[in-house]
């Protein structure tokens, strides 16, 4: 039996709020969805978002001196539990895959805080002034963290490996960096039409990634557990480089980001901006697929306008010239 598709009204926008957008915070809207599928696809990826978005985390830590969590320091006012706790709320992100050892190595008195944490350069420490301990006199103080990459949340039990020396300590482990997301459905138009979905995304992130960056994670997961249905009477599954295919993902919409930046959105002299007003010059994109002698042409556009102008265009890593006649832009 054959099952003919009909056709369905496909989402054909997707955008971010640029006044509300941060590191942690970002508000996407896409549209038009067939009605009821803005519900169904904000809550699969809310879900997806919640659970599945990889992160880094401490599993152990051993302390000097201590040899286990219910152990006190002399000279530092927290306890080893109350240390352990602020321990856990460290943010990290580990660029290897491997479990890395990290630590702290300190001779000091007063506020011990993430920044003090050294790394070998794989691991960012997002926090650096999330408070660890205090001590009240000058000693010394050092910590071996394990540091390993997980998805949700492990508890410290699950830390846990046989044969672990004396004076390990398993905590709890919170790899999620998604904090919180929520969504809701509006009414959209097509044409004269107004029977559709309008999807709109909110994502909060503790810092560890970026809300696009687990927006376009987590619909990829998404996408690689429907290939099975999808290619269930056809062929076998083939698994791609996700991590690269995700790498490109992210880079086209952030250069997709830039170019549809308005102009007047950039620092320009006034020499300078109002030649390329008097242009028409709207966006980033319309300034970059000018040539340095189509610049030149303008009226009062002199020498020092243009390197003005190919200055600030390398700041975005940009420059006059360039070709993205094949590139597809995205609505405003």
């Amino acid at each position: 039996m054959v099952i003919r598709m009909a056709k369905f009204e496909m989402p054909k926008r997707l955008s971010v709020d640029p006044e509300t957008e941060q590191d942690t915070y970002a508000r996407f809207i896409a549209e038009p969805f067939e009605r009821g599928y803005g519900h169904t696809m904000g809550n699969a990826l809310r879900r997806v978002l919640l659970s599945s978005i990889e992160g880094t985390a401490i599993t152990t830590v051993k302390i000097a001196g201590v040899l286990h969590e219910f152990d006190t320091i002399e000279g530092v006012v927290e306890d080893v539990t109350e240390i352990v706790l602020n321990l856990k709320k460290v943010l990290l992100v580990s660029h290897s895959r491997e479990p890395k050892t990290i630590g702290i190595k300190t001779e000091k008195m007063g506020e011990i805080t993430a920044g003090d944490i050294v790394t070998d350069g794989t691991v960012e420490v997002v926090n650096p002034s999330h408070h660890i301990a205090t001590l009240n006199k000058k000693l010394s103080f050092g910590a071996e963290l394990t540091v390993e990459i997980g998805r949700g949340y492990r508890p410290a039990e699950g830390n846990k490996r046989e044969g672990q020396p004396i004076g390990i300590i398993p905590i709890d482990s919170i790899f999620t960096p998604v904090t919180r997301v929520a969504y809701h459905v509006e009414d959209t138009r097509v044409g004269r039409i107004t029977d559709y979905d309008k999807l709109i995304l909110e994502i909060w992130t503790d810092g560890r990634v970026k809300p696009v960056d687990a927006l376009i994670h987590a619909a990829s997961i998404l996408r690689e557990h429907l290939t099975v249905f999808v290619d269930y009477t056809a062929h076998p599954v083939r698994m791609e480089d996700e991590e690269q295919q995700q790498k490109e993902r992210v880079e086209e919409f952030e250069l997709d980001r830039k170019l549809n930046t308005p102009i007047t959105e950039i620092e320009l002299s006034v020499r300078a901006a109002n030649c390329i007003n008097a242009a028409g010059i709207k966006t980033i994109r319309d300034l970059t697929q000018k040539s340095e002698a189509e610049m030149l042409k303008y009226r009062n556009f002199g020498k020092k306008s243009l390197a003005e102008i190919k200055n600030k265009l390398g700041e975005m890593g940009l420059s006059l010239g360039m070709d993205f006649a094949a590139k597809k832009e995205l609505p405003e």
